[in-house]
C-alpha cells in the first residue's frame, strides 16, 4: 500500500451509510481495487471534533479483514463509544470533524522484573500499551503520549482506565506493546 488515505474515505462512507440509511460502500469493488483490504488487520478509528476526542473504538488483534475492521470500528466510534452520545449529522458535516485510523502491529508481551525495568522497556511516543490484570484491561494508543509524556503518568492513567487504582503496577499486570501506523500521516 503506497497511500492508505483511501481508508479515511471508507470510514467516512461507513458512517454516512448510517445517516443516509442506504448502502454507499461497494465492498466487492473496493476489494478488487485494493486487494490489500483482504488481509487481516487490527485498527482503531479515532474521531475528533474541534480538535477534541469525539469517539475511538478499535481492535487489538487482527481477526477480520482490514476492510471489515475499518467499517465496523468507524461505525462503532461514531455511534457506540460509551463515553459519548451518538455522533450527530451536524457534527459529521462540520468542517472540524476529522477521522484518523491507526493500523496496529501485533501486540508483544513485555516481560519485566520490577516497575523500574518496566519503565525502561516502554518507548514513549512509539509504543501503544495494553494492560491486563484479572478482568481488567485497557489500552492507550501511542498518540496518548502527547497528553501524558511521562511513562509513570501514562501507566498510572492506563491503570485507572482499566478500572483499577493508579498504582496497579504493584500487582504486576500483564503488559503488551504495539506500534501503529497513523492515517492520515
Amino acid at each position: 500500500m503506497m497511500n492508505e488515505n483511501y481508508l479515511i474515505n471508507i470510514a467516512r462512507d461507513a458512517i454516512a451509510e448510517v445517516f443516509e440509511n442506504r448502502r454507499i460502500l461497494d465492498n466487492d469493488a473496493l476489494l478488487r481495487e485494493h486487494p490489500e483490504l483482504r488481509r487481516q488487520a487490527a485498527t482503531f478509528v479515532t474521531l475528533e471534533l474541534n480538535h477534541s476526542l469525539r469517539g475511538c473504538i478499535g481492535s487489538l488483534l487482527a481477526r477480520r479483514s482490514l476492510l471489515e475492521d475499518v467499517i465496523s470500528n468507524a461505525k462503532a466510534a461514531a455511534f457506540d463509544d460509551p463515553r459519548f452520545v451518538p455522533l450527530s449529522r451536524e457534527e459529521f458535516d462540520s468542517p472540524t470533524f476529522r477521522i484518523e485510523i491507526s493500523l496496529l502491529s501485533e501486540p508483544k508481551a513485555l516481560h519485566y522484573e520490577n516497575i523500574t525495568a518496566l519503565y525502561e522497556h516502554i518507548r514513549p511516543k512509539i509504543d501503544g500499551v495494553i494492560l491486563k490484570h484479572g478482568m481488567h484491561q485497557a489500552t492507550y494508543l501511542p498518540q496518548v503520549w502527547e497528553q501524558l509524556p511521562q511513562v509513570e503518568d501514562f501507566l498510572a492513567s492506563l491503570c485507572q482506565k482499566a478500572g483499577m487504582q493508579g498504582d496497579c503496577l504493584k500487582y504486576f499486570p500483564e503488559i503488551y506493546t504495539y506500534e501503529v501506523k497513523k492515517i492520515p500521516i
